[in-house]
């Protein structure tokens, strides 16, 4: 199948004046395959500069059964800026909650440039899953 790229960011809807403007923007989603470790892991998701991620989640395939089995997720400067000790111990989806949020105001802006988010597993394991992070491109709060 064929994909189209765009440079987005993208708005939809079918009035683009006011008063009764109803433009949107198009919410985006990057995910990459991640396994347990025994350090960090840079993913292949690159969100762009000042998105406002709205959801994180990891697809486990096979249980991580390193111990703590939790994970973080953030950036190389702060591995547990965006999710911190969520439990990924049983197959199945994991969406990370209130109390896994990490710091909630980096959810809110990425900052002035791009971020590439990293996979942290505080063990060596047989884990493995799909991790997914959600976003809306430029929303720029």
């Amino acid at each position: 199948m064929a994909t189209t790229t765009f440079s987005g960011p993208i708005k939809a809807g079918d009035k683009k004046d006011a008063p009764n403007a109803n433009l949107g923007f198009v919410s985006m989603a990057q995910s990459a395959a991640v396994t347990e470790v025994n350090a960090f892991g840079t993913t292949s998701i690159v969100i762009p500069a000042n998105s406002q991620i709205t959801n994180i989640y990891v697809l486990v395939t096979t249980a991580f059964d390193n111990g703590t089995n939790t994970i973080d997720i953030g950036t190389s400067a702060d591995t547990d800026l965006f999710v911190d000790g969520l439990t990924v111990s049983s197959v199945g989806n994991h969406r990370v909650g209130a109390a896994q949020t990490g710091t909630e105001a980096s959810w809110q802006n990425t900052g002035s440039s791009d971020t590439t988010i990293v996979f942290i597993s505080p063990g060596s394991g047989n884990g493995a899953g799909i991790l997914t992070v959600e976003y809306i491109q430029n929303n720029n709060i």
